[in-house]
């Protein structure tokens, strides 16, 4: 098994992995359509792990760009490897914090979010990590163009409800729908089964997987 020291070299010789130390990462913000060479619209999935929901979306859709985000080198070194291997070159990885996001993406530069099973905080001391939090709500805001979807899939119940609370608090969302159990759901459409490594673990539990969707005015 390649250590992550191996792994952290391999990522700085593949063109689909942006992080710090490369040149382009320095340059990004608001040349995304130049890094993919082309103008299809882009799409993130934030805190994506091994990326395969990444990898899912991008194989799906062949005119859409993907770029999965997560701070773990190691972890989307898998999703960066899988890409590669199936010559998805609509799909490339970021490593940065999602608090860095404003730094690498202009405004309404991206046209779409996944936030798949990320870390629910549950402790309230932790609100303002959560992925759903204002904070970080404000932040996609800006990034997104208008009317674009962000999409939420999780196991936990708290997150899914916190998520809920937040967002009918808030005057600029809309066309917000939501299940508790989506595969039961006409919500379960093709991109919503993609599953990864932690929605396998807790389906084979028994846990309902959670879903939400939404955009902003």
């Amino acid at each position: 098994m390649r250590s992550k020291l191996s792994r952290f070299a391999e990522n700085t010789q593949r063109k689909n992995v942006v992080e710090p130390g490369k040149p382009i990462f320095a340059k990004i913000q608001g040349n995304w359509h130049s890094y993919f060479e082309n103008d299809y619209p882009i799409v993130l999935e934030l805190g994506c792990g091994h990326g395969e929901y990444t990898v899912g979306l991008a194989a799906l859709h062949p005119k859409i760009n993907f770029v999965g985000v997560d701070v773990k080198g190691a972890r989307i070194w898998k999703g960066s490897r899988d890409a590669e291997a199936l010559q998805l070159s609509n799909a490339a990885f970021l490593r940065i914090r999602i608090l860095q996001l404003e730094d690498s993406f202009a405004e309404q530069e991206a046209a779409g979010i996944w936030i798949t099973f990320p870390d629910p905080h549950p402790k309230e001391s932790e609100e303002k990590r959560r992925l759903t939090s204002p904070r970080f709500l404000e932040m996609y805001k800006q990034v997104l163009q208008p009317d674009s979807w962000i999409h939420l899939k999780t196991d936990n119940l708290a997150l899914y409800e916190y998520t809920l609370e937040v967002l009918r608090n808030r005057e600029d969302v809309q066309n917000l729908t939501y299940t508790d159990n989506l595969y039961i759901s006409d919500l379960y459409g093709i991109e919503q089964q993609i599953q990864t490594t932690y929605e396998r673990k807790f389906a084979l539990r028994g846990i309902n997987i959670k879903y939400v969707r939404f955009q902003f005015r």
